[in-house]
């Protein structure tokens, strides 16, 4: 739980590859703090969704068909600066990831990364003021 205000923390997922976003759902949903509450394919779908659910926590990859992860980062982030992003993504160069932290997300983790970290940065963004 959000240990602020006790509720759920709200996880939107945004990648464009069916596996990844049904890997994510099985795994948030295996714990009870955490609710998955949505999966878009591309950047403009995240933008979208992001506006009608309003999740706590994105999950973005960067690389995606049509508007790529950095430009929904930094949109979603000027219209709706209370959503934390974290990148999830293969993509390992540090000028990437500088780019996705400057355009507004919290953290920047490799697909490759461990459940246990992935949660607890999940956890650590969503009760960040």
């Amino acid at each position: 739980m959000d240990t602020a205000t006790g509720a759920s923390i709200r996880v939107l997922v945004a990648d464009d590859h069916r596996m990844v976003r049904n890997g994510l759902k099985t795994l948030l949903d295996g714990f009870d703090d955490l609710e998955f509450i949505g999966e878009a394919v591309d950047g403009e779908e995240a933008i979208q969704l992001s506006r009608e659910l309003e999740p706590d926590i994105i999950l973005m990859d960067i690389l995606m068909p049509g508007k790529g992860g950095i430009a929904a980062i930094r949109e979603i982030c000027e219209a709706q600066p209370a959503v934390r992003i974290i990148v999830l993504s293969n993509v390992r160069d540090r000028v990437t990831a500088r780019a996705a932290l400057e355009a507004g997300a919290v953290g920047y983790l490799q697909k490759d990364v461990s459940v246990d970290e992935l949660v607890r940065t999940i956890r650590m963004a969503a009760n960040a003021s």
